[in-house]
């Protein structure tokens, strides 16, 4: 049974969405603050967080950054903000998707099913043999690690997604709307903007001057392409 835990200081909206969420056969826990809610993820190891912005003692943005030190858990958070700066900071975060209140049961539960169906399908028939090695860049599909220059990189959830999809279409133009249906879900109903995000973190961490990216290039109006340094 899948464990989901909430992070949410109001009671109006823990309380309901926990029971639906059992309802549906998720097992569920609640934290009312910020910081019982990250003990909570970290003793517990959930199958997702949902996780409000506003709270006592840590805010959402200090949870999901501290999530985020130890865990590729995925996150959805909730907010009653509405500023596009709002967003992309929960992106930036590390979030991997956001719902602005009110929001109704039935989506979350659809972004809910989506996510967790993609977690399932990208863990499900991994062996310890796979890797993909790319010039310096070595990917570690079993393990989910990546490597440039024998030195470890550190990579968010979807980060690792995008980038195992552009090398398994090495030189080859992947749209956005492949890199959306493959990495987020064909029910994928958030901010068409996190893929841009996604592909700037990614290059801070790959290239050597991500303002003059060699691995990950974009085709403007398309999509992108992963080539090994050097090659256009």
């Amino acid at each position: 049974m899948p464990q989901i835990i909430i992070i949410e200081d109001d009671r109006l909206i823990s309380e309901p969405l926990a029971r639906a969420l059992r309802g549906a056969g998720y097992e569920t826990m609640i934290a009312s603050s910020g910081k019982a809610g990250l003990e909570l993820v970290l003793t517990q190891k959930p199958d997702l967080v949902i996780l409000d912005i506003m709270l006592p003692e840590m805010d959402g943005w200090e949870v999901c950054k501290a999530i985020r030190d130890s865990s590729l858990v995925p996150i959805l958070m909730l907010t009653a903000l509405n500023e596009e700066i709002d967003r992309v900071l929960g992106l930036e975060l590390g979030a991997d998707d956001y719902l602005t209140k009110p929001f109704s049961t039935r989506e979350l539960m659809a972004r809910i099913k989506a996510t967790l169906r993609r977690v399932e399908f990208d863990r499900a028939g991994l062996t310890e043999q796979q890797t993909i090695t790319v010039g310096e860049i070595r990917i570690d599909l079993a393990q989910r690690r990546v490597f440039k220059n024998s030195q470890k990189l550190d990579l968010r959830y979807k980060e690792f997604e995008l980038l195992t999809l552009l090398v398994s279409h090495l030189g080859e133009v992947v749209t956005r709307a492949e890199i959306f249906d493959k990495v987020w879900g064909t029910e994928w109903l958030g901010d068409m903007r996190t893929l841009d995000v996604h592909v700037r973190w990614l290059r801070e961490k790959l290239e050597d001057d991500p303002s003059d990216p060699q691995y990950v290039q974009t085709v403007r109006g398309v999509g992108y392409r992963f080539a090994p340094a050097g090659r256009s």
